[in-house]
């Protein structure tokens, strides 16, 4: 356990997973603060669920940064010419932003260092997710290492720690988790392409995986979706 109230930086996006990780971080007695990223995602709902969640669950501060990587492209959520598949695929997805979680990591790490703080929390995952190749572990253990080469305070003896809860937890279990916790799921927004008010589409791998989550764990799935066409 952390000494109390010790400082820790939490990436949220405003998503299921993030909100969860926001839940444990407090549990375990750090002082949140939590550090949402507008990076020009097509889907900036989760930007305004975002700052609900750390309302809700008690961040001790909540930032958020812009970094436009709308000017590289690359990606569906990032590039409005690029369609959101609405069906599974066959390898890395065209969801996939290039090195968002490095970026977002490098963020939380610059501030951590201002803070004091040792301890950095993302809510990546490793069994039902989209195939990302910066959420596997070894991503994290190696993104880790550099934090600790890199950093003043970790050359003058305080180590960086970066935190991946969920990353070897179904959606199940993370939705049963959060549920423990106390996280208001609808307060969050999961969906690519979630239309202003936040409603999802229903359609999305990230859609897709919310909603198994809440099915297999049998509680009553909140998500509000657009009206079908």
């Amino acid at each position: 356990m952390p000494e109390p109230h010790a400082p820790a930086v939490i990436l949220l996006s405003g998503g299921l997973d993030s909100a969860t990780v926001l839940a444990l971080a407090n549990m375990q007695g750090f002082a949140c603060h939590a550090l949402t990223v507008d990076y020009g995602q097509r889907h900036r709902a989760e930007l305004d669920a975002a700052v609900d969640v750390a309302r809700a669950l008690g961040a001790r501060a909540h930032r958020i940064i812009a970094v436009d990587l709308t000017g590289f492209g690359g990606s569906a959520l990032t590039d409005r010419a690029i369609a959101v598949p609405e069906a599974p695929t066959q390898g890395i997805p065209l969801t996939y932003v290039p090195a968002r979680n490095t970026i977002m990591l490098s963020l939380a790490l610059a501030w951590a260092e201002v803070l004091d703080a040792g301890d950095l929390f993302i809510g990546v995952n490793a069994l039902d997710y989209s195939g990302y190749p910066d959420c596997r572990p070894e991503y994290i253990a190696g993104y880790e290492r550099m934090a600790n080469l890199a950093t003043r305070a970790a050359v003058e003896g305080r180590s960086m720690k970066i935190h991946a809860p969920l990353q070897h937890l179904t959606k199940a279990q993370i939705v049963a988790r959060g549920s423990e916790l106390g996280v208001d799921f609808a307060l969050t927004v999961s969906c690519y392409q979630a239309d202003a008010s936040g409603a999802a589409c229903g359609r999305c791998d990230a859609c897709r995986l919310r909603s198994k989550g809440f099915a297999e764990t049998g509680i009553a799935d909140p998500t509000r979706y657009q009206p079908r066409p």
